[in-house]
C-alpha cells in the first residue's frame, strides 16, 4: 500500500464528474478548499484531467485526484492518461474503477501497482460487497463502497451496508480505508452516513445540481464533522 497516503478520516470526495467544466469546476473547487478549512475536514477533489493544474494552482487543503489513468509507461499511448503526467499536472491520487470507467481486475491490479510505484493514493470504487472485498485484497489506499444502481438516484445505500461494507474490507485489510458512496443528496444524508460508522462519504450529483453549490458543500462538510465529532464524544 502507498506509504504516502496522508488522507485523514472523517473525509469527504467530490467528484464534478462532466457536470461542469472550465471556471464552474475551479468554483467549486474553491468552495470546497474554504468549507475543508472552516470544518477541518480532509476533502478529495477528483476533477476533470483537464483541470488538475488549475485546481491545484486555486487551492491550497484540497486533495487533488484524477478520475482515471492508464498502467501505461512513457512512450506510445496515444490518448491514454500517463500516470507520471498527473502528478506533473499536480494530482496526489487517482480514482480506478468507477461505475462509469469500469476496468477488469487484470488491469485494476496492475494500475494500483503503477500508482504505487509513483506514491500515487488510490481511490477504487466497488459496487457490491463482494467486489469490495475482492479488491481489498489488491491493496488500494481506499475503496469507494458504492452500488451502482443508486448513483445518482438520492437514494443512499443504508446503515446494513455501511457496516457490512466496512467489515468486507477491514477483514482483509484493516488498514484500507472506506467511503460510503451513492446517494448523497442533502447534509442529512452525510450526517446519518457517517453516523452508521462511515468514514468517509461523498457526492457527485448532490452538490453540483443544487442550487447553490457552495452552500451544500458547506452543508454537507459541516454534517461530517458533527457526525464525526457526535460518534467520538459520546
Amino acid at each position: 500500500m502507498n506509504p504516502n497516503c496522508t488522507i485523514r478520516a472523517p473525509f469527504f470526495e467530490i467528484g464534478p464528474k462532466s457536470y461542469l467544466y472550465g471556471n464552474d469546476v475551479i468554483e467549486l473547487a474553491r468552495a470546497a478548499d474554504i468549507a475543508s478549512e472552516k470544518y477541518d475536514v480532509d476533502i478529495i477533489f477528483t476533477t476533470p484531467l483537464v483541470e488538475i493544474a488549475r485546481v491545484k494552482a486555486a487551492t491550497k487543503r484540497l486533495h487533488v485526484f484524477a478520475p482515471h489513468m492508464d498502467p501505461l509507461r512513457p512512450g506510445r499511448g496515444l490518448a491514454d492518461t500517463l500516470p507520471e503526467s498527473l502528478i506533473a499536472a499536480g494530482a496526489e491520487g487517482v480514482m480506478l474503477n468507477h461505475a462509469e470507467k469500469p476496468l477488469s481486475i487484470s488491469v485494476l491490479r496492475e494500475t494500483i501497482l503503477r500508482a504505487d510505484e509513483l506514491g500515487l493514493t488510490t481511490i477504487v470504487c466497488a459496487d457490491s460487497i463482494a467486489e469490495a472485498s475482492m479488491i481489498a485484497r489488491l491493496n488500494p489506499n481506499i475503496i469507494v463502497a458504492e452500488p451502482s444502481e443508486l448513483i445518482g438516484t438520492g437514494i443512499t445505500s443504508g446503515p446494513e451496508y455501511v457496516e457490512a461494507s466496512m467489515k468486507a474490507v477491514k477483514d482483509v485489510n484493516p488498514d484500507i480505508m472506506v467511503l460510503q458512496g451513492a446517494g448523497i443528496s442533502n447534509g442529512e444524508d452525510v450526517y446519518q452516513t457517517i453516523s452508521a460508522g462511515a468514514e468517509a462519504t461523498g457526492s457527485s450529483s448532490g452538490v453540483v445540481k443544487a442550487a447553490d453549490r457552495a452552500a451544500m458543500v458547506d452543508e454537507m462538510i459541516r454534517a461530517v464533522r458533527r457526525a464525526w465529532d457526535e460518534r467520538h464524544t459520546n
